[in-house]
C-alpha cells in the first residue's frame, strides 16, 4: 500500500483518487480552493442555480465505469441521468432553424433535409459515417490507452477518411474541419453545425485537423445527457464516492512544489510551509511545480495554456415560466463566421459571437414554476490575451451575448431579473489554469499539435492527470485520465489501457 498525494480536486483527479483508494492505497487530495469539481461549478442566488461549467454530458459510460469499478454501483443510483431530446436546436445566420434528435442518424438526416433542403441531411449522414471511421481508428490510442511512446504515429496519421476533392487540377483530401465543411458538406449552415463543436473548445476550424470530426460523432453516437440538479451533482457524486473509499481531502491547501528524493517524487510542499510526504504524486500540471523538466515519457511537451481560449458564462435569472417543449440546448450561430474567428485569432472578443443557450427544465434550478434559470456561454480569448478586468469589458460582451441569444429567445432582456457574468478570470481562480483557458480533447494528426503530455513523467513516481494531460479536456476525457493514471500506478508501465 502506497501513500499517494493528489494535487487538485478536479474531476480527473477525483476519478484517479477513487480508483487508487479501491486498489488499497492511502490517498490524500490537496485542493487550493475550498471545494471540489474543478471547472464543474455551480452559482446560486435567490433560489436560482446555474451550471457554470459543462451543462451536458456525453459518453456517460466513462463515469458509469468509475462507479462500477469503485463500488459495484450504477451511476444512476447516485445521480439522475436523463437523455436530452432534441439533442440540440440550431439557429443559423440566415435565420434557418433545426432541432436535431438525440442519437438517431435517420432522425437527424430527416430533420436537416426538412430544414435545410433536400440533400443536406444525406451529406451530414455521410459525414457521420466517415466520422465513425475516424472514431474507430483513434478511440483507443487517444482516449483509452496511455500515450504511445511512438506518439509520432498519431501526429502524422489523419484518421478521418476524407473524400478526394479536385482542387487546382489535382485531387486533395480535407485536412482540417474547415475543408470538410467546404468540400464535403457544401452548405454554410452544415459547416457552422460542424465547426460549433470545435469552437466550443476554442479550436479554430481553419487549423483544427479533420480528426476533430470525432467531436460531433461522440455526441451523435452516444447521446447527450443531462444530470438532474445540474452537472454539479455529478461532481458531488464523485466526491462522495471518494469519501466512501476513505480518500482524505485537504481544502485551502495550495501546492507550491513537488518534493524529490533520490531522483523520484517524495511528496508535496504547501504554501503554508508544511510538507506532505508521499510515495507517489498525481498532479494537475505537475511540470509547473517541480522546477524540472518532467514532460511525459512520450516527449510531448505541454501546450502553452495562455494561448488557448476561455469562456464567458452569463447566468440569467428570468421571470416567467419556461415554455413547454423548449429545447434544453440551443446554439445561436454567429452571423459572420470569418469575423468571429478573426477576432478570436487577434485575442479580441467577437463583436457578434456564437452563443450556446442552456435552458434545463429542472425544478432544482429555479425558485418556482414562474421563473426560469438560463445559462449563456461563448468562446472568448483567455485572460492572458484580453483584459477581462477592464471597466465594462465583461458587461459589454455579456450584452452582446444576450442580444445574440434573443434571436432564439425573443424578449429575453425584458424577462431578466438579474444576471451574473463570469469570465476567464473566474475560471483561472477556480481551476488554476493559466488565463482561465479551457483545454480541448486530444486530437490526432497536425504533427502532434493537438496532443498532450503523457500521464507518466520523466520523474519516477510522478504522474499527470486532468485536462492538460493525455487525453485532454472534456468530462469524458477527464474521467479517462483518472482511469489511465490509476492503471499505470496499479498495473505498472506495461498497462495497456482501459478495457
Amino acid at each position: 500500500m502506497a501513500r499517494i498525494a493528489v494535487i487538485g480536486a478536479g474531476m480527473g483527479a477525483m476519478a484517479a483518487a477513487a480508483r487508487l483508494a479501491v486498489a488499497g492505497h492511502r490517498v490524500a487530495v490537496y485542493e487550493r480552493t475550498e471545494t471540489y469539481g474543478g471547472a464543474v461549478r455551480r452559482f446560486e442566488r435567490d433560489g436560482f442555480s446555474f451550471d457554470t461549467g459543462p451543462g451536458l454530458l456525453t459518453l456517460p459510460a466513462v463515469w458509469r465505469d468509475l462507479f462500477v469499478k469503485t463500488g459495484k454501483e450504477p451511476l444512476e443510483d447516485r445521480v439522475g441521468l436523463v437523455q436530452v431530446d432534441p439533442s440540440s436546436r440550431h439557429v443559423f445566420a440566415d435565420g434557418t432553424e433545426v432541432s436535431l434528435p438525440n442519437a438517431s442518424r435517420a432522425g437527424v438526416v430527416a430533420a436537416l433535409d426538412e430544414a435545410l433542403g433536400s440533400g443536406a441531411g444525406g451529406r451530414w449522414g455521410d459525414f457521420l459515417v466517415r466520422a465513425r471511421e475516424a472514431w474507430d481508428r483513434s478511440r483507443r490510442p487517444l482516449l483509452e490507452e496511455p500515450l504511445w511512446p511512438n506518439w509520432e504515429v498519431l501526429a502524422g496519421r489523419e484518421p478521418y477518411p476524407a473524400v478526394p476533392h479536385k482542387r487546382l487540377l489535382r485531387a486533395r483530401r480535407a485536412a482540417t474541419l474547415a475543408e470538410i465543411g467546404a468540400w464535403e458538406l457544401r452548405d454554410p449552415r452544415l459547416t457552422a453545425l460542424l465547426e460549433s463543436h470545435a469552437l466550443g473548445y476554442g479550436l479554430d476550424p481553419d487549423v483544427t485537423p479533420a480528426s476533430a470530426a470525432v467531436l460531433p460523432y461522440m455526441e451523435h453516437a452516444f447521446g447527450t445527457w443531462y444530470v438532474l440538479g445540474g452537472m454539479r451533482e455529478l461532481a458531488r457524486a464523485v466526491y462522495e464516492r471518494c469519501l466512501a473509499r476513505k480518500v482524505e481531502f485537504h481544502f485551502g491547501a495550495e501546492v507550491t512544489g513537488v518534493l524529490e528524493k533520490e531522483s523520484r517524487s517524495a511528496g508535496l510542499e504547501l504554501a503554508d510551509g508544511t510538507v506532505a510526504e508521499a510515495d507517489l504524486v498525481v498532479g494537475t500540471r505537475p511540470w509547473g511545480l517541480t522546477g524540472h523538466e518532467v514532460y511525459g515519457v512520450a516527449d510531448v511537451e505541454p501546450r502553452p495554456e495562455g494561448v488557448s481560449s476561455g469562456r464567458v458564462v452569463v447566468c440569467l435569472a428570468l421571470r416567467g415560466a419556461r415554455e413547454a417543449g423548449a429545447a434544453l440546448r440551443t446554439v445561436v450561430h454567429a452571423p459572420d463566421r470569418g469575423a468571429e474567428l478573426g477576432a478570436l485569432g487577434l485575442g479580441e472578443p467577437p463583436a457578434r459571437p456564437t452563443v450556446r443557450v442552456d435552458r434545463p427544465d429542472d425544478p432544482a434550478l429555479r425558485p418556482d414554476e414562474e421563473h426560469e434559470s438560463v445559462v449563456l456561454t461563448a468562446t472568448v480569448p483567455s485572460r492572458t490575451l484580453y483584459d477581462w478586468t477592464a471597466p465594462g469589458a465583461a458587461d459589454s460582451f455579456a450584452d452582446r451575448m444576450v442580444e445574440a441569444a434573443e434571436r432564439a429567445l425573443p424578449g429575453l432582456r425584458e424577462r431578466t431579473l438579474w444576471r451574473e457574468v463570469r469570465t476567464p478570470v473566474h475560471t483561472e481562480a477556480e481551476t488554476g489554469a493559466e488565463g482561465g483557458a479551457v483545454p480541448a480533447p486530444a486530437l490526432a494528426a497536425a504533427e502532434g499539435t493537438f496532443l498532450y503530455p503523457a500521464n507518466s513523467t520523466r520523474i519516477p513516481g510522478l504522474f499527470s492527470v486532468g485536462g492538460w494531460s493525455h487525453p485532454g479536456g472534456g468530462l469524458p476525457h477527464a474521467g479517462m485520465s483518472g482511469a489511465l493514471v490509476a492503471g499505470l500506478i496499479v498495473e505498472g508501465p506495461d498497462f495497456q489501457g482501459s478495457q
